[in-house]
């Protein structure tokens, strides 16, 4: 059976997958949308990142498609109804990535509120800006908010908890009585409570049409002075107009932003030289582990799914 790879993939994981079946591995193909039409015209599966964009054409043009791999867990570049409708079952990396991301979100937090790491330069050109960046915060004791309360959600506020953070969490689809709350020491809470109590917030929500600028100028305006926010979810979630402004107006001491509305962010971004800003171009879930980790149970899930 023929796979078709869209984009990177660890090169254990697809030797596996060539172990097994006929492989066509091009990592660029993503950008080569003619090809990768072409390519999928006999393929029996295909393994995406998040840029790939499996849409009624694509599906059009694969009429042998049976599964689609995504290294990954969003599926908003994926079009499941049209999927579903094809009888092609799609397959993301649930969980294979959650440790990166986690550990993306506290360290970004700890950097933000201590803010001291951004002036490298000046100390080695002579300056000492001692007094300035000796009004860091710790994070034992603040606020760790969670916007959605999923796998990732729950093992970041674990690490949190590791801090001595205390950890809040809203996610309308888990019940107040759910057994994760006692498990991992958070308390539910409903969003703007949330958002008027917590020191740092991170987003961990897919992006819908119930989430598409969520945190817009008025949301933004309802967090506690002085937070920080990280977005790891996806662009489109946060107004990036709005949050620029918040920055540069000093309502929040900060953000940690790894994914936009427009990848790559395009030149003249409104973020472009806001101030207290970490941006990252969409990789809190990759690290060497985790890429080994998706990868590996992608070409596993693939594979078992095409030999069914």
């Amino acid at each position: 059976m023929l796979i078709v790879i869209s984009e990177f993939m660890d090169e254990a994981a697809v030797a596996t997958l060539a172990a097994r079946h006929t492989v066509r591995y091009e990592p660029d193909l993503v950008d080569r949308r003619d090809a990768l039409l072409q390519a999928c015209e006999a393929a029996d599966a295909l393994i995406v990142r998040n840029r790939t964009r499996v849409d009624a054409a694509l599906l059009a043009a694969a009429p042998r498609l049976r599964v689609v791999g995504r290294l990954g867990v969003g599926l908003d570049n994926i079009e499941l109804p049209a999927c579903a409708e094809r009888g092609v079952r799609v397959i993301p990396a649930t969980g294979a990535n959650a440790r990166a991301v986690a550990e993306y979100v506290i360290a970004t937090t700890l950097l933000l509120l201590r803010g001291a790491y951004a002036h490298s330069a000046q100390v080695a050109a002579g300056a000492w800006p001692r007094t300035e960046l000796s009004s860091g915060l710790e994070a034992e004791g603040r606020t760790l908010g969670i916007v959605g309360f999923g796998g990732i959600g729950q093992l970041t506020a674990r690490l949190a908890r590791g801090l001595d953070m205390k950890v809040a969490a809203h996610d309308p689809l888990l019940p107040a009585d759910a057994p994760v709350w006692a498990e991992t020491g958070a308390h539910p809470m409903a969003l703007d409570e949330l958002l008027a109590t917590s020191d740092a917030i991170s987003l961990h929500i897919p992006l819908t049409p119930q989430t598409a600028g969520l945190f817009d100028a008025t949301r933004l305006a309802r967090m506690k002075p002085g937070a920080v926010l990280i977005n790891t979810a996806r662009g489109g979630i946060i107004d990036e107009f709005a949050l620029a402004a918040a920055l540069r107006g000093g309502a929040l001491r900060g953000a940690a932003i790894d994914v936009f509305g427009q990848e790559p962010l395009p030149a003249g971004s409104p973020l472009a030289g806001a101030p207290n800003l970490i941006l990252t171009p969409h990789i809190a879930g990759l690290t060497q582990e985790a890429n080994e980790r998706v990868s590996s149970l992608v070409a596993q899930r693939v594979d078992d799914a095409l030999r069914a």
